[in-house]
């Protein structure tokens, strides 16, 4: 493969290269001493789970681990007690080293259905700065001025507004930096909204005597809404371990615009093959359902099984394409925070059953199905979830819209 056509690959989807020809210099680099770069990605572990939109630049690290280079995943068991600043009004509440911890065995577990485990050096930032006195931390913060950490603009807003900054924040950026030359970084990817992170992390190789990584950003994902960033305090994301039914159901109901989004950024299909499907949909040769329902596939294979992915597709075809949902289905508006979330009375608050025992008793019978997928247990959870389709024996249906 050609340096050009490894570039293109690399630029896919990408919002920001920091830059192009540095790159094009370490690749060259690269091939002449037989060297693969080293890529590094940090998460903080401050959330036990990951939905698509983490998984956006986990598919950059992957796209680099594709083409023969070294794939860093960084476990910020560090920096996730300090809590990164970025994007908030207010400070982070400080998490404990053990809840870090646990929630770091859950990444691993997950990013590995995306990373080749083989080929991916996995390293905690604690590693090094555990083994870090007062005085290595105090030259470390000597390397960077208040005015270049004020340009920041969620600081410089906070300031203005006369909202609390606290010392140790001002940290994060650093450490983050630190980490890329601990790790003698080559490339950072990240979040377009970790930039200023990343271009700290390029003043403190050079302060250190390395040679400045090249930075890769992508862009936030939208949710499901198409409007706001997937998040799920917004009610809009697709979790990567929800049921394959779910997966399948949120991912069909995207629009075709963002559909194209996140095939440019979540698919695996080449980049001849994304032009194609781009062009195809323009012309009319393919139809946009046909594209999300392979495209949802290929999501519900990577994290559960083909054989998942293939049951998910046959549930939502008879639900919807063969019509088991009547066409004059009643539909209820219901706030979230006010759903009953155990079933036998929500079913019947919904006037779906006579009593909570008869909604019990249809539950165990199996006479209970939400958005396709038969239901056992009793208790419900709404998170990521805006519609339901409810089936209770063989005739009674109802969907309701969560807001």
């Amino acid at each position: 493969m050609s340096i050009e056509r490894e570039i293109e690959i690399i630029k896919r989807g990408a919002v920001d290269l920091i830059s192009e020809p540095e790159l094009r210099e370490k690749l060259k680099k690269s091939r002449s001493e037989g060297r693969p770069l080293r890529v590094k990605l940090g998460l903080d572990p401050t959330a036990p789970d990951l939905h698509l939109g983490h998984t956006v630049v986990l598919q950059k690290l992957k796209q680099f681990q594709d083409l023969g280079h070294t794939a860093i995943f960084l476990i910020g068991d560090f920096t996730g007690m300090i809590g990164d600043p970025t994007g908030r009004i207010e400070t982070r509440p400080a998490m404990s080293k053990e809840e870090l911890l646990e929630n770091a065995e859950t990444y691993k577990r997950q990013v590995f259905k995306i990373l080749d485990p083989e080929k991916t050096e996995i390293r905690y930032n604690s590693e090094w700065f555990e083994a870090m006195n007062a005085a290595d931390m105090i030259r470390l913060c000597a390397q960077y001025t208040m005015a270049r950490m004020m340009e920041r603009e969620d600081f410089r807003n906070r300031y203005q507004n006369n909202l609390p900054i606290s010392i140790h924040e001002f940290l994060y950026p650093l450490v983050q930096g630190y980490d890329s030359v601990a790790l003698i970084a080559d490339v950072e990817l990240g979040g377009h909204d970790q930039i200023f992170n990343l271009l700290v992390g390029r003043d403190i190789q050079k302060v250190y005597g390395q040679e400045s990584q090249v930075v890769v950003t992508v862009p936030l994902l939208e949710g499901t809404d198409g409007i706001n960033k997937m998040s799920k305090s917004y009610g809009n994301y697709v979790g990567i371990d929800e049921p394959p039914d779910v997966i399948f159901g949120k991912l069909m109901s995207i629009s075709d615009e963002l559909m194209l989004k996140y095939y440019e950024l979540l698919s695996d299909i080449s980049i001849d093959d994304l032009k194609r499907l781009k062009e195809g949909i323009k012309n009319g040769t393919v139809h946009p359902k046909d594209a999300k329902v392979n495209f949802a596939k290929e999501i519900i294979t990577r994290f559960h099984s083909a054989e998942d992915a293939k049951r998910a597709h046959e549930n939502f075809e008879r639900m919807f394409r063969d019509k088991e949902v009547p066409d004059d289905i009643e539909v209820l508006k219901l706030k979230k925070a006010d759903a009953e979330k155990w079933l036998p009375k929500f079913l019947n608050n919904l006037g779906m059953v006579s009593s909570t025992s008869e909604g019990k008793r249809m539950i165990q019978q199996g006479g209970v199905s939400i958005n396709g997928s038969k239901i056992t247990n009793e208790e419900i959870s709404f998170e990521g979830v805006s519609e339901l389709v409810i089936k209770v024996g063989k005739r009674k249906y109802k969907k309701v819209v969560l807001e």
